[in-house]
């Protein structure tokens, strides 16, 4: 990984840059299995995606969050986010790198940026969720020592099967 930086939006243009990568990650959950794209219409609807990107900077500032760009060669390929669930819980969101970055280990690095910033903040308990059918996420977090668990908010019932919960004690 040569050339790569990590670190958080520093202009609006880099905003703009997480938010096209947050849309990315969305096209490709949907295009990657029919119960895939089930789970983000149920929890990810269009206009509900767009008004979330709307306030994307908000809902993860800090000091309660954190967004990360990863950029190679000066261009973003891969972004993660944190936000507050409780004083001692954090939550990692849309951990994406774009095919032209993958298996770089580029993903992993983003983990461990979100990861040591929840550290730094004082919380105790790193949860996130993915989709079950999404194998090489859920390595990479069982490599970074996150263990299964049940769910850690409301999850309709339709969706239980499809989705795996994570959690890292810090």
């Amino acid at each position: 990984m040569t050339n790569v930086t990590i670190g958080e939006p520093q202009t609006a243009e880099d905003i703009a840059a997480v938010r096209q990568l947050c849309w990315a990650y969305r096209d490709h959950l949907i295009a990657h299995s029919p119960e895939q794209r089930d789970i983000i219409e149920l929890f990810y609807p269009e206009d509900a995606y767009s008004d979330l990107m709307d306030r994307l900077d908000q809902e993860h500032a800090r000091p309660d969050g954190v967004i990360l760009l990863a950029k190679k060669d000066g261009t973003p390929v891969g972004c993660g986010m944190s936000h507050r669930l409780s004083p001692t819980e954090v939550e990692l969101k849309r951990i994406y790198v774009d095919d032209a970055a993958r298996g770089t280990g580029l993903g992993r690095a983003l983990c461990e940026g979100l990861i040591a910033q929840a550290r730094t903040d004082g919380y105790q308990t790193v949860l996130l969720d993915t989709s079950q059918k999404l194998t090489s996420a859920r390595a990479l977090y069982a490599a970074l020592g996150f263990k299964e668990r049940g769910p850690y908010q409301p999850v309709p019932e339709i969706a239980l099967p499809l989705l795996c919960f994570f959690e890292l004690s810090l």
